[in-house]
């Protein structure tokens, strides 16, 4: 079933766009939310509060690409369970290393980064994605918006380790670089 199918079975708040959703997006929607959360019943869980949101949600919002939309409301629910879980405790390793390695590059400057300054950042670095080679944007994509594991990405894009976490540092350096062209570092 196509998405604009999927999204008009929920204007008509048929039931079944649920089950078609799942079908069509479910293995993954779990596989980013496991790889976020870690957990299995933690992905179960984000994908159940990411269908619901969407059903809420749709109509009145009519989203062009509903896998991407759904991917977005699963990587929220996963990113949301998983700070509610290690707020105060032990293995947030991965994650904190995907952010840490985002941050060295932008620095989280909390209050003083208004809106319009942190959509200009957004707004660079989707153009900067978008002079990417596929493969390195899905890779970067997957590392930084999906926060999977380099082991994982190396099985993924069939490369060593060694190669994925090389590969992510020339990003993140060419993202640098990109960012002071563009006057916002």
């Amino acid at each position: 079933m196509t998405d604009q199918a999927i999204i008009a079975l929920f204007e008509q708040r048929n039931e079944q766009t649920i089950s078609e959703s799942e079908q069509q997006y479910g293995a993954l929607c779990r596989s980013v939310a496991r790889d976020i959360t870690g957990s299995a019943e933690d992905a179960e869980e984000c994908l159940n509060d990411a269908m619901l949101a969407a059903w809420n949600a749709i109509p009145p919002a009519k989203p062009k690409n509903y896998c991407a939309y759904l991917l977005r409301l699963v990587r929220n629910a996963a990113y949301n369970r998983y700070c509610a879980a290690h707020t105060l405790k032990r293995n947030a390793a991965n994650t904190a290393s995907s952010l840490d390695e985002l941050a060295e590059i932008i620095p989280d400057r909390g209050d003083v980064v208004d809106e319009v300054e942190r959509r200009e950042i957004i707004g660079a670095i989707n153009r900067f994605l978008q002079e990417l080679p596929i493969k390195q944007r899905d890779l970067f994509v997957r590392r930084y918006w999906y926060l999977t594991d380099t082991v994982a990405l190396a099985k993924m894009f069939h490369m060593t380790e060694s190669h994925v976490r090389t590969t992510l540092t020339r990003l993140r350096k060419r993202l640098q670089k990109y960012l002071v062209k563009e006057g916002l570092l």
